[in-house]
């Protein structure tokens, strides 16, 4: 008896696990950025299909405003717009 009850208990946890696993697996969208090229396409900006999304997150790493403005628009985790308006590195001397 205590053989059954072991198989039937191994059992079931397997079911439960695979059960939870494939759940999940069916219900998680990819909360990541779009691939590089799949942004760059998709975007309405002519000039960003000469950026990609590489990491940078200050506007000290950027070489341009339209740069900043395309990591700012397309990129998680940026650091280059403090207030919030949409307007990346507006204290930047350089742009």
């Amino acid at each position: 008896m205590s053989r059954v009850w072991i198989l039937l208990m191994a059992g079931l946890s397997f079911l439960a696990i695979y059960l939870l696993t494939h759940h999940r697996s069916r219900h998680v969208q990819s909360p990541g950025p779009r691939p590089d090229n799949q942004a760059a396409l998709a975007s309405p900006h002519p000039l960003d299909r000469h950026f990609s999304c590489d990491g940078r997150k200050y506007c000290s790493q950027m070489r341009s405003r339209a740069e900043a403005e395309f990591f700012n628009r397309n990129c998680p985790g940026t650091r280059m717009d403090g207030d919030h308006d949409g307007v990346p590195c507006e204290n930047d001397s350089r742009f």
